[in-house]
C-alpha cells in the first residue's frame, strides 16, 4: 500500500482473504466499543491502553489483509469498515474530551443572536441560555471529574468556562448549523452524528482523490478503519474532522484548479488553523510567484471573508483564547510542559523554539524544491509529520489530519505519531516523566525505519523532484 502506480495482482484464494479481512474488521469494531465506553476513564485512564493496543493491532492486521483482497472488492470493504467504525463512535457519550460541550454551547449562543467571541460560558449575562445538561445544578452538581464550578451550586461540563472561545469562524458556523438542525434534547448525539458524517465524507474524498491520481484505493483504509477516527472524530466529535474533510478536498482540487484549491485551504484553516501546515505541500515544485499567489491569495481572502462577519458583530477579539491557549500548552515556554519533548532531550529548553523554526524552514524548503506538484499530499505529510515530531503536541485528536495524509500518500509508518499522541494523552503518567519522549521517540524511530526500508528497496519514500510543472504555463 505504498502508493502503488499499477493495479496489484489479485492474490490466490480471494474469498478467503475477503473473509479474513471482514472478520478482522468485525473484531476491530468489537474492541472499539469498550474503548469508547469505558466508564472508568477518569479514575484510571491507563485502563484504556489495553483496548487501544488491541484496536490498533487489529487495525494493522485488517489493513495488511486488505492487500490480498481482489481489487473489485476493496472499495466496498473500505466503505463497510468506515460505516462500522463510525457507528462504534456513536455508542457512548464523549469519553476522553469535553470539547464538544463547548461546541454545543457556542452553537446555542449563536442561535440566540450573540457572538460566541463576546462572552465566556461562565458570564452571568448568558444565564438565560443555561440548561441542566451543560450547567448541572444542586449539591452533587460538581461531583463529576469533568465539571467546573461557575457559581455557588452551579457547575458546567464546558472546559475553561471562564475564557472566551478559541474556535475559528468556519468551526463556529458548523456549531451553529448543528444546533439549528438538531431536535430538542438530542444533546451530544447531534455533534457525534456530525462527526460521523464528516468522517465518512473524508473516506469518500480519499477514495475519489486516489482514483483520480491513479492510485490503489486500499490506502484509504488507513483513515476509514483507524481507531482514532472512532474515538476522536466521532465519539469525542472533534471539529478536526471537518477541517480534515476540507483539507483532503483542497489537496485533491489544487492539483487541477489552483484558485479553488486555495479557497478550500482557506476554509480548512478557518475551521481549525492547523491545516495551514499543508500549504507548503500545495506549493511543492512551484517556481513562479504568480503560481504561488494563485493558491495563497484565495486562501487568505477566504480566511478574511469568513472572519469579517464575526469581527463586525463582536465587541471582543475574534481570536478569543488563542494566545492564552498557546501559553497554557507550553508552546511559548518549553520548560513548562511536554512540548518539544524530543528536542529537549538533546538541546536546552530555551533553544527549542528556535530549533523548531530552523527545522521547519529546512523541511519546507526541501518540500518546495524537491516536492511532486502532482502529489501535494506527499510533501504535506512530510511537513506535518515533522511538525508533530518537533512540537510533540499534547492532544491526540490533532493527529487526525496526519492520518488523512497517510491515507492519501501511503506511508503508514507515520501512523506511529498518532499512536504516540493517543497513549500520551490518555495515560500521561504511565511511564513517569518520560512518557512523551519515549512515545514520540518510538514514533520517530518508526518513521526513520520506514524511510530506510524504502531506500533499501529503491522505493520513493518522500516527495521526489519531478520535471512536470504543477500547472500549464499561461499564454
Amino acid at each position: 500500500m505504498n502508493e502503488p502506480r499499477r493495479r496489484p495482482p489479485d492474490h490466490p484464494r480471494p474469498r478467503l482473504w475477503t473473509a479474513v479481512t471482514a472478520l478482522l474488521l468485525a473484531a476491530l469494531t468489537a474492541v472499539l466499543v469498550p474503548a469508547v465506553r469505558d466508564a472508568g476513564y477518569f479514575a484510571d485512564p491507563a485502563g484504556l491502553i489495553p483496548w487501544y493496543a488491541a484496536a490498533w493491532a487489529l487495525f494493522a492486521a485488517a489493513v495488511w489483509s486488505l492487500r490480498r483482497v481482489p481489487q473489485r472488492r476493496v472499495v466496498p470493504l473500505v466503505l463497510a469498515g468506515a460505516l462500522a467504525v463510525a457507528a462504534v463512535g456513536l455508542t457512548g457519550p464523549p469519553l476522553t474530551s469535553t470539547d464538544s460541550f463547548r461546541y454545543a454551547w457556542d452553537g446555542r449562543v449563536q442561535a440566540a443572536g450573540i457572538s460566541p467571541y463576546d462572552h465566556a460560558p461562565a458570564d452571568p449575562a448568558l444565564r438565560g441560555l443555561r440548561d441542566g445538561w451543560l450547567f448541572p445544578r444542586g449539591r452533587a452538581a460538581c461531583a463529576g471529574p469533568d465539571r467546573a464550578a461557575v457559581e455557588p451550586g452551579v457547575c458546567t461540563r464546558i472546559n475553561r468556562p471562564a475564557v472566551h472561545t478559541i474556535y475559528p469562524p468556519v468551526a463556529e458556523g458548523y456549531f451553529a448549523l448543528v444546533h439549528v438542525l438538531s431536535p430538542p434534547g438530542v444533546r451530544h448525539k447531534a455533534l457525534q452524528a456530525g462527526g460521523a458524517l464528516t468522517a465518512l465524507g473524508v473516506t469518500g474524498a480519499l477514495l475519489l482523490v486516489r482514483r483520480r491520481a491513479g492510485a490503489d484505493p486500499r490506502a484509504a483504509a488507513y483513515w476509514a478503519w483507524c481507531p482514532a477516527v472512532a474515538v476522536e472524530a466521532v465519539n469525542d466529535a472533534h471539529v478536526d474532522g471537518l477541517a480534515v474533510l476540507l483539507s483532503v478536498a483542497a489537496l485533491g482540487v489544487v492539483v487541477r484548479r489552483r484558485a479553488a484549491g486555495g479557497a478550500l485551504f482557506g476554509l480548512a484553516v478557518a475551521a481549525k488553523l492547523l491545516p495551514a501546515v499543508l500549504l507548503p505541500g500545495a506549493l511543492a515544485g512551484v517556481r513562479r510567484w504568480r503560481d504561488a499567489a494563485a493558491v495563497l491569495l484565495p486562501a487568505a481572502a477566504v480566511v478574511g471573508l469568513v472572519y469579517l462577519p464575526y469581527a463586525l458583530v463582536s465587541r471582543s477579539s475574534v481570536f478569543g483564547y488563542l494566545g492564552g491557549y498557546a501559553e497554557e500548552e507550553g508552546y511559548q515556554d518549553p520548560a513548562a510542559g511536554g512540548r518539544y519533548a524530543l528536542l529537549r532531550l538533546v538541546l536546552p529548553a530555551s533553544w527549542a523554539v528556535p530549533a523548531v523554526a530552523v527545522g521547519m524552514v529546512a523541511v519546507v524548503a526541501y518540500v518546495w524544491w524537491r516536492g511532486d506538484p502532482l502529489r501535494p499530499w506527499s510533501g504535506a505529510l512530510t511537513v506535518t509529520g515533522t511538525a508533530f515530531l518537533l512540537m510533540t503536541p499534547g492532544y491526540s485528536w490533532y493527529a487526525l489530519l496526519l492520518v488523512s495524509l497517510v491515507a492519501l500518500d501511503g506511508r503508514a509508518e507515520w501512523l506511529g505519531v498518532a499512536v504516540a499522541g493517543a497513549v500520551a494523552y490518555v495515560a500521561p503518567r504511565l511511564l513517569g516523566g518520560v512518557t512523551v519522549q519515549v512515545l514520540y521517540g518510538l514514533a520517530a524511530g518508526a518513521v526513520l525505519a520506514g524511510w530506510a526500508a524504502r531506500a533499501g528497496r529503491g522505493v520513493r519514500s518522500g516527495p521526489p523532484r519531478v520535471a512536470q510543472p504543477m500547472w500549464k504555463e499561461s499564454p
